[in-house]
């Protein structure tokens, strides 16, 4: 029986490892430039680089990761289903759903394992008529989302019951589940997200033309990404006699509202829009910081880690998992402790280079890719042994 935690790296797959597994879906509903998509890139390019014939199922459209999986020599195939707007989306998505049992049964995948909830409702039924030998759906934030929507809910708990595993990326994000879909321990773990070798690499700083001090956030610009938070604090930093320059790297639909929030505090914001590289960022930024309502497991803060960069954010989610004693942890929706947060690192900057080196030295044990990969292996291998013998 698998523990409830995967946290220690695993043995390589090459090293006793069952050899049983060959074949891995991974499906998800499109390739944008979120976590959970950075995620499966990276699992997907390891699990091929293992010799394990990996193909990544998009439920519905393309995006800026699918340049990488190709690159990895990943193949992506899309499965044609339509965002369900109307009923008149209901034929389509049924024949969508027909055609990806059907390519289930032809290829007979060993482990189909799917990513973010539209995707594990679907993969589920459809792994289960086609007879795939091993189901593992992923749980990768909290469940604030499904609040209000409990056709969500019943959805989730008929899709789990026919799942053999859930892999969450954050203790945090399994306790939640078991909270919220009831399900046994035994049948939920945990893997922490996975950083390539880049994100420790050395950059160059960024040029950003200023003299201030200089405060980075990575996240789309979304309400629960608490922006509008950070600027408050920005906003209290100026007051104090402390300005900063805040760079916001990401887009979304609150950036107009945003930059007029700036206008009004006046205090210098740029943004810089959608980033994939941002090592260079990082490198210049005097403190990160990630104001979230609700997190899973950040990204932004593990790279921020890994980048061995002073880290200020709120106590939600899996972020403490990640910056407890490595970080200064503040509570969410508090610009004014988000404020004193950043101000203590900046008055402190020896201080600010300790955080961030027990950070970056905890990311490289605990957060590497090869470490991720290997754990995926060896959960998909413990499942599908039994099948196999059977």
């Amino acid at each position: 029986m698998l523990s409830s935690e995967h946290l220690a790296p695993s043995s390589s797959p090459r090293q006793g490892q069952p050899q049983r597994l060959a074949k891995v879906r991974l499906m998800i509903g499109q390739l944008g430039l979120g976590g959970a998509e950075q995620q499966l890139v990276l699992l997907a390019s390891g699990l091929h680089s293992h010799g394990i014939e990996t193909r990544v199922l998009v439920m519905h459209d393309g995006g800026p990761r699918e340049d990488a999986l190709r690159k990895a020599g990943v193949p992506v195939v899309y499965l044609g289903f339509r965002r369900f707007k109307s009923l008149l989306d209901m034929p389509r998505n049924i024949a969508a759903f027909t055609r990806l049992v059907r390519m289930l049964r032809r290829d007979r995948p060993d482990v189909l394992h799917a990513f973010l909830f539209h995707s594990y409702v679907t993969a589920s039924p459809a792994g289960r008529i086609a007879r795939v030998p091993v189901i593992v759906a992923g749980r990768r934030s909290l469940g604030y989302f499904k609040e209000g929507r409990p056709l969500y809910r019943v959805a989730e708990r008929l899709a789990t019951r026919v799942t053999d595993l859930l892999i969450a990326n954050a203790k945090a994000v399994a306790d939640d589940t078991r909270a919220q879909e009831r399900v046994p321990d035994q049948k939920i773990t945990v893997v922490y997200n996975g950083l390539p070798d880049a994100a420790f690499a050395e950059h160059a700083p960024a040029n950003i033309e200023t003299l201030l001090p200089v405060l980075l956030c990575v996240a789309n610009l979304k309400t629960h990404k608490g922006h509008g938070d950070l600027l408050q604090a920005v906003g209290h930093l100026r007051a104090r006699g402390r300005p900063c320059t805040l760079l916001l790297a990401g887009d979304g639909y609150e950036r107009q509202a945003l930059e007029r929030q700036a206008v009004r505090l006046g205090i210098d914001v740029r943004f810089l829009g959608a980033c994939r590289a941002v090592g260079p960022l990082l490198a210049r930024a005097d403190v990160v910081v990630h104001p979230s309502h609700t997190e899973g497991m950040s990204n932004a803060v593990m790279e921020a880690m890994a980048a061995g960069r002073p880290v200020v954010a709120t106590n939600v989610g899996g972020t403490p998992e990640l910056l407890r004693d490595r970080g200064l942890l503040v509570p969410p929706r508090e610009p004014a402790a988000l404020a004193a947060a950043v101000e203590r690192l900046l008055a402190d900057p020896g201080y600010g280079a300790t955080l961030g080196q027990r950070a970056r030295d905890w990311s490289h044990a605990h957060l590497r890719m090869d470490h991720m990969v290997d754990q995926h292996i060896r959960i998909y291998s413990d499942l599908l042994e039994p099948r196999c013998a059977g």
